[in-house]
């Protein structure tokens, strides 16, 4: 109960610290109605009911998972911070189909599936950002082409 309730407390200030700061946003010569502070106050509203929630009503002692729980959740971060940094310079497909791979093998232990579910997200994902929502995404690696 008391974990909740500070980290309901240091969320609010975090908001309000954010909130501060979206104050500094320029406003362009003819805006729109909702402007470009709109979004972080929205986010940092729901921030601060969230704290509040938490500090008023914070849950009863919770059960952590097992040691190799949070183990395989450390992986998978360990490979989503490898993902991002290997994006620039080896391209989209291969360290997305790289990352989907190991991530969806570590849901499910079997390596067939895994590769082919790697290699269906990284080009279906590349399609869809690169022709659906027009980013300048680069395939491969700029040497290779």
């Amino acid at each position: 109960m008391t974990g909740d309730r500070v980290f309901g407390a240091v969320m609010i200030v975090l908001a309000l610290g954010y909130i501060l700061s979206a104050t500094t946003i320029q406003v362009p010569l003819f805006p729109d109605p909702m402007g470009p502070k709109a979004f972080p106050y929205l986010i940092g509203a729901g921030v601060i009911v969230c704290g509040l929630i938490m500090v008023l009503r914070p849950d009863p002692e919770a059960d952590w998972p097992a040691a190799t729980a949070l183990l395989s959740l450390a992986f998978a971060t360990i490979v989503m911070v490898a993902y991002a940094y290997s994006l620039k310079p080896l391209g989209f497909l291969i360290p997305t189909a790289i990352a989907s791979g190991i991530l969806s093998y570590q849901l499910s232990p079997r390596p067939v599936p895994a590769v082919l579910t790697g290699l269906g997200l990284a080009v279906g994902l590349f399609v869809l950002f690169k022709y659906a929502l027009g980013l300048g995404l680069v395939p491969f690696p700029k040497g290779w082409f």
